[in-house]
């Protein structure tokens, strides 16, 4: 069964997800401790902002290759916040297990609609 294209940014389930996991972060960071306001928790909600930022931009690029860059920096985005979760446990700021099973998530939807757009005919 074929889907219906998406009409907007908002219909694409990895944006979805992506979003979710940035309203996840704020939860979670909100918890870290106050010293970390500018280091640690700005950059990590910045890196999580930039996953459904990215991916949204992306949407309404008309070449494929600048669709698969937008999808790229995401991509990097999330790998960056892969590593503030390693950190993050790391200094005892929280169980991160969660977290990367959504990260784990959001990085096989990106890696396959990034597929999908560079073999997609037009």
């Amino acid at each position: 069964m074929k889907r219906k294209p998406a009409k907007s940014f908002e219909d694409l389930i990895v944006w979805q997800k992506a979003h979710q996991f940035v309203l996840e972060v704020y939860k979670l960071t909100e918890k870290f401790p106050k010293n970390e306001i500018y280091g640690l928790t700005s950059q990590f909600r910045r890196a999580a902002i930039s996953i459904p930022a990215n991916t949204a931009e992306g949407f309404k690029k008309k070449g494929k290759a600048d669709k698969a860059r937008f999808l790229n920096i995401a991509q990097g985005s999330l790998e960056e916040c892969r590593y503030y979760l390693i950190l993050s446990k790391d200094l005892g700021y929280c169980d991160s297990t969660i977290l990367n099973e959504k990260v784990s998530e959001v990085s096989k939807l990106l890696q396959a609609y990034m597929s999908s757009i560079l073999d997609s005919a037009s």
